[in-house]
């Protein structure tokens, strides 16, 4: 089947990075959110974006003009109906998706294909609230979704081998790679990834290191281009908590318990850059680290 229009659900900074690759790769996009602003936010981000591409010589200004114009924004879900993929790119709480799904159901067609962006939620278990799952994958773009190359297959149990050779496809028209995981919690990347910066939390929490001796030490003493809290606060450390109750939860193993220390700043709504504190305060010209 080859996926001529996409439909994506939400506009933050996952769903206007997947918009972004999609109109550039040639595809019809509707990019759906509840709020009227962060759709205009996210246009006025991707426009941002291309043209950085376009300094840059990798895009000419033709295409760029052409991926823009390829982009439509609603505050309908329903206006997603006829598209031929749907990406859902909403928070990272399982409650959250599968009320999307649910909505959606009434509206797609028969041959839509359905895929959740999350980075850790059983695609098992959202497929099986759809009409679907046969249809159902888990389809996982790295942050910033432009510039990594890296997407995660995810098939579910009931997933078929059309839908997960429509999407290998899909991937390689968005001229990056694809890597298959199975569908246990956290897959590949954050399954290796997030327990690292969790246990850089707990270095800092027991007092082994401070914020900048920890990311120097990774930085310098592994070639991490960028240290464990720093990238906490890149990802957003409510995000980082809930990949690692995932985990938690999924695994039951106390290797995967989450840090006090990381539960105790998404509980102070410090959660990186996104809200101008996190491990470190970036509301100066640059940023301090606030333990």
């Amino acid at each position: 089947m080859e996926i001529k229009t996409v439909g994506i659900v939400g506009a933050g900074q996952m769903g206007s990075g997947i918009a972004h690759v999609f109109a550039l790769s040639g595809h019809d996009v509707v990019l759906s959110d509840m709020s009227s602003d962060a759709l205009s936010k996210a246009v006025a981000l991707i426009d941002r974006n291309i043209d950085r591409q376009v300094a840059k010589g990798k895009v000419s200004a033709e295409d760029k003009a052409a991926a823009m114009a390829r982009i439509r924004t609603t505050t309908k879900l329903s206006d997603l109906g006829p598209t031929d993929l749907i990406v859902e790119a909403a928070t990272e709480r399982e409650s959250v998706k599968a009320a999307i799904f649910e909505d959606l159901l009434p509206h797609i067609q028969p041959h839509t294909i359905l895929t959740s962006n999350t980075s850790s939620i059983s695609i098992t278990r959202l497929g099986a609230r759809t009409d679907r799952p046969e249809k159902f994958m888990g389809l996982h773009f790295m942050n910033p979704v432009p510039v990594m190359q890296l997407v995660e297959l995810i098939r579910g149990i009931a997933t078929d081998e059309a839908t997960y050779k429509t999407l290998l496809g899909v991937v390689e028209k968005l001229g990056k790679t694809a890597a298959s995981a199975e569908d246990f919690p956290a897959f590949i990347v954050n399954r290796i990834l997030v327990p690292m910066i969790n246990e850089a939390v707990y270095t800092l929490y027991e007092g082994v290191g401070s914020v900048k001796s920890i990311d120097e030490s990774l930085k310098l003493g592994a070639n991490h281009p960028m240290g464990p809290l720093e990238l906490a606060d890149f990802i957003g450390l409510d995000t980082c908590l809930a990949i690692m109750n995932v985990l938690h939860d999924g695994l039951a193993d106390t290797k995967y318990r989450p840090c006090p220390l990381l539960v105790k700043y998404v509980e102070a709504g410090w959660l990186g850059r996104k809200t101008q504190r996190g491990f470190y305060d970036y509301r100066g010209e640059v940023p301090v680290p606030t333990r």
